[in-house]
């Protein structure tokens, strides 16, 4: 055997026993899909994160003025979804159940950004909850007799400019003239006015956040330490 022969035996040897080598490697699985990046839109209008063929089907009622889910938003939210939704289980459809002006305000706009770009926006207003909704309430305790005269359109306009809405949400691509036109949008205000009645008048749910399970509301469930245990439990 000539002397390149021999290292052309000894190479693939080497090729064989050592997984460094990828000629030889058996081959990887496809990455798994990663089912947080699909939306989709149910028939009344809710936005859909996940697999729309989830085993389990979850459906939070969501107040944008909430301190408590602004919580879950910040601590369970990332949980649901790097555990459940990723991989494809569970699937994640928010309700707006509102409670006040500044809750139309916010919904409106976070509704703005579109199917894929709701629940960024979302995330978004949760984030920063707390120091757009001091503004808001600063805003409509000193000017409550102005506002109350103002047309709908226009004080819902001042509400979203002086809390610091508009501006948090520029970044994600709703400029200005679009927030105003959203801000006008009777036929959402309409879809967000019905989820409301659905939340509070059909479903009765006692507070938000509130939690449905595969059609079941969830009782004494308002945090992530009680709603994933029940999770769990659907999957077994």
């Amino acid at each position: 055997m000539t002397i390149a022969e021999k290292l052309l035996a000894a190479l693939a040897a080497l090729m064989i026993v050592s997984p460094a080598y990828g000629a030889l490697a058996a081959p990887s699985k496809a990455a798994a899909q990663d089912w947080t990046h699909v939306v989709n839109v149910t028939p009344t209008g809710a936005y859909v994160l996940g697999n729309p063929a989830a085993r389990l089907k979850l459906i939070e009622y969501v107040s944008l003025t909430c301190p408590h889910c602004g919580h879950f938003a910040l601590e369970g939210l990332p949980q649901l979804k790097a555990r459940y939704i990723q991989p494809g289980l569970v699937s994640l459809e928010i309700r707006h159940a509102m409670r006040d002006p500044a809750d139309l305000t916010a919904s409106l706009l976070a509704r703005c950004a579109g199917p894929h770009g709701f629940f960024p926006a979302v995330d978004a207003i949760f984030d920063r909850q707390e120091t757009w909704l001091t503004k808001a309430a600063a805003y409509q305790e000193a000017n409550a007799q102005a506002l109350s005269a103002m047309p709908r359109r226009a004080a819902v306009q001042a509400l979203a400019e002086h809390s610091g809405l508009i501006a948090l949400l520029a970044p994600r691509g709703i400029t200005p003239a679009r927030a105003k036109a959203c801000l006008a949008d009777t036929k959402t205000e309409k879809l967000l006015a019905d989820m409301t009645n659905e939340a509070f008048g059909t479903r009765k749910i006692e507070g938000t956040p509130s939690f449905v399970l595969n059609g079941a509301l969830l009782a004494d469930t308002f945090g992530w330490e009680a709603l994933e245990p029940k999770l769990q439990a659907a999957l077994k």
